[in-house]
């Protein structure tokens, strides 16, 4: 029979309006996360806001309990922290201490806090739990069964793991909101303090790098007593030294990055504190597989990976991520820059560098030959996601001493996705340094060096073409066709002559560029080579013919590809071949069949974000236009053309041929429309965004056109070298 005693709590009367503090400074952004959050609180009794240490959980948690609607909260809002606590029994008296009740009788405090709060509607917020969540746990879960009108906010790095638990992972200011906040505490310190006395870029910097951590944020604000924004900028290398000295009255784990950090870090197991440490070597988001390969080993079973990876996802160590190639994780830099500190006291930084390095060689050398394929937009995607790590893995092999072959041999694997993913400027930057180091690895054969040094050399002149930077292409493929021959290479020497063609190709000496394309194929055939770069020669090839006025055998040179391309469900490739036929239509009069094998071809290009098919296609959708009798969308077109060439390289690789077409659009547009208003369109046309200029090539949302077909008079035909297209072969082979 259960006892009769007082009832314990404050004496009767109005209830305390709760104990949350008062604000002393303001509190900056997050908008759209109150709302979200009050929402949430509204319809769940219990919610949990989670997030890394320092991303500002007990603020925000604090400023949506104090905005409740008062029918949530009659009985007030009390706070209860935690984070002092360090023994599971004190929990509940904390608790009681917090809520300002006391009892003499021998009952339990938990007997206390259900006999309080059974009839009580408000609201509890406990911050700071996660280094005591079994004893936090069983106590929420009994209260609110008890308690019908209370409602929980738990605040923690970690989830309670309760039936009926509402999850809120907090996530890092927007950059806006973290210069904001930044500007709002400096301007506290230093009154004369504005964003626009020439700082916004360096702040904006020092939020970035930062990750928009509201505490790491303030911390460096705070730094401006003796540091300009500029020298916060040169000094964030050693953030956890530089970021210190927090506010009085803030935790002690707030007065520092590094302690803020720390804390997460004590409460791991040691096999979580090893992954921690093994996962700063990622330099981006990573996927399960990679973990598993790269973290595994020495202290850390394989099939121990993903209960490990598990628990650090729910301490807000690691993140979870949708993408377009699948489920992946991240860490902030501040989260991983801690974790890199103990890989290296650790000793171990160097071998886990190496199996990272391994991974991503491996990946790359898979997507190469996935690249021809019906997963091309998967392979696009995969290397999208992955470009971070596969540039840190670069960095690691052209830095370190005995691996640069291994440099050469990644960065020219890429070739697929330098130059037929819009990046040739960076393929460029690692093509360049990865053969300007001669160091031969040790213990290696002197073939398998020279191996990945000809891959490099060769991708490198093709890059550059692409580019219209012709003296280094030719540099390069001389090079490799010269190495090659002395080493019995068939297959770089197949190359480096198919690159040499299309170098002539694009500087106008068409029959060499026939003869070496031929030269190059029939090289392909012997060894049995079939890929896309093998179909981009024919294309290649298909436009040196055309340039030379063979349009039949140029069509037929296409429909071949076209049709392999079907076959193997290779579209890239494909885009560049239906270029050409797109051309032959419109020299045919056939615009109606010219534009549909355009609209086609960009829509792939975009997709790949291959720039140079792209740019193209839209110089030869401008003329097509011209045809079609609409002159002022034509200047339109041919600006947003011109917008994109310098993301490119050289307009028209400087190709007479390749800018014909050009000129002869342009020239008709302005005796249609006149010098005047011919310039005022085509300036609007280059103001275009680029999927803005893509969706207006391609029609979407736009009016039909004039159906009225305005006839001009065909170019001469391409033996007086004014070719009236750019059949260009190459998307990201020798144009592209």
């Amino acid at each position: 029979m259960r006892r009769s005693t007082p009832p314990a709590g404050p004496p009767a009367g109005p209830p305390r309006p709760g104990n949350l503090p008062h604000e002393l400074n303001r509190f900056v952004g997050r908008r759209a996360e109150l709302g979200a959050l009050r929402r949430t609180l509204g319809a769940a009794r219990l919610v949990t806001v989670t997030g890394a240490g320092g991303v500002g959980k007990s603020r925000f948690a604090a400023q949506v309990a104090a905005r409740l609607p008062q029918r949530l909260r009659p009985d007030g809002v009390w706070r209860v922290e935690l984070a002092p606590v360090r023994r599971p029994e004190l929990v509940e008296y904390t608790v009681l201490e917090a809520l300002a009740l006391t009892d003499h009788t021998t009952r339990a405090p938990r007997e206390v806090l259900v006999d309080h709060l059974a009839e009580r509607r408000l609201v509890l917020v406990l911050d700071g739990f996660e280094h005591l969540v079994d004893a936090c746990a069983p106590l929420v879960r009994e209260l609110l069964r008890a308690a019908p009108g209370l409602r929980v906010l738990a605040v923690g790095r970690r989830p309670l793991a309760l039936e009926g638990e509402r999850l809120f992972p907090l996530s890092p200011l927007t950059p806006q909101d973290a210069v904001e906040l930044f500007a709002d505490r400096a301007s506290a310190l230093l009154p004369d303090f504005r964003l626009d006395d020439g700082y916004q870029v360096d702040v904006q910097e020092v939020c970035r790098r930062l990750d928009g951590l509201p505490l790491a944020v303030e911390l460096a604000a705070g730094r401006l007593r003796a540091l300009s924004p500029g020298q916060l900028v040169e000094r964030l290398d050693d953030r956890f030294r530089l970021l210190t000295g927090g506010c009085r009255d803030a935790l002690p784990r707030h007065h520092t990055l590094r302690t803020a950090i720390g804390w997460s870090h004590e409460l791991c197991t040691a096999e979580e504190r090893l992954l921690w440490a093994r996962l700063s070597v990622f330099a981006g988001p990573f996927d399960l597989e990679a973990v598993e390969y790269v973290c595994a080993g020495e202290g850390l079973p394989g099939d121990a990976v993903l209960d490990v990876l598990h628990e650090l996802l729910a301490q807000s160590v690691v993140v979870r991520e949708e993408a377009a190639a699948g489920v992946r994780y991240r860490m902030l830099d501040t989260v991983r820059a801690y974790g890199a500190g103990w890989l290296e006291q650790s000793g171990d930084g160097r071998r886990m560098r190496r199996r990272h390095r391994d991974w991503y060689m491996g990946l790359a050398t898979w997507c190469e030959l996935d690249w021809f394929s019906p997963r091309q937009g998967e392979v696009a995607d995969r290397i999208d996601a992955e470009l971070p790590n596969l540039r840190a893995a670069l960095e690691f092999c052209l830095t370190e001493p005995g691996e640069t072959h291994l440099g050469q041999y990644l960065a020219g694997t890429l070739w697929f996705y330098w130059a037929g993913c819009g990046r040739l400027t960076e393929g460029r930057h690692w093509l360049d340094r990865s053969v300007d180091l001669h160091e031969p690895p040790d213990g290696e054969e002197p073939f398998a060096y020279g191996a990945s040094r000809l891959k490099a050399l060769w991708v490198l002149g093709y890059v550059a073409i692409l580019q219209g930077d012709t003296v280094p292409a030719l540099a390069a493929l001389q090079e490799c066709r010269e190495e090659a021959e002395r080493g019995g290479d068939a297959t770089a020497l197949a190359y480096a002559v198919h690159r040499t063609g299309c170098l002539a190709l694009v500087t106008d000496d068409l029959p060499r560029a026939e003869r070496l394309l031929r030269t190059a194929l029939d090289s392909y055939r012997e060894i049995g080579e079939l890929n896309s770069n093998v179909l981009m020669g024919q294309v290649e090839l298909a436009m040196a013919v055309a340039f030379q006025g063979d349009l039949t055998q140029a069509v037929a040179l296409c429909e071949d590809v076209r049709q392999v391309c079907e076959d193997h469900g290779e579209r890239w490739t494909m885009a560049y071949a239906l270029y050409v036929l797109a051309y032959a239509r419109w020299y045919q009069s056939d615009q109606a069949g010219a534009r549909a094998l355009l609209e086609e071809c960009l829509a792939i290009d975009h997709e790949f974000h291959d720039l140079l098919g792209t740019v193209l296609a839209m110089e030869l959708l401008a003329l097509v236009t011209l045809a079609e009798g609409d002159a002022a969308e034509a200047a339109v077109l041919q600006g947003a053309a011109g917008g994109i060439w310098p993301s490119v390289g050289l307009p028209l690789f400087g190709s007479g041929h390749y800018n014909a077409p050009h000129q002869l659009c342009e020239a008709r547009a302005r005796a249609a429309l006149g010098d005047a208003r011919f310039e005022e369109l085509a300036r609007a046309g280059e103001r275009l965004g680029h999927d803005e200029a893509v969706a207006r090539a391609l029609r979407r949302g736009e009016p039909e056109r004039p159906a009225a077909l305005v006839r001009f008079p065909r170019p001469s035909t391409p033996q007086t070298r004014e070719p009236a297209a750019s059949p260009t072969a190459n998307g990201g082979e020798t144009t592209g």
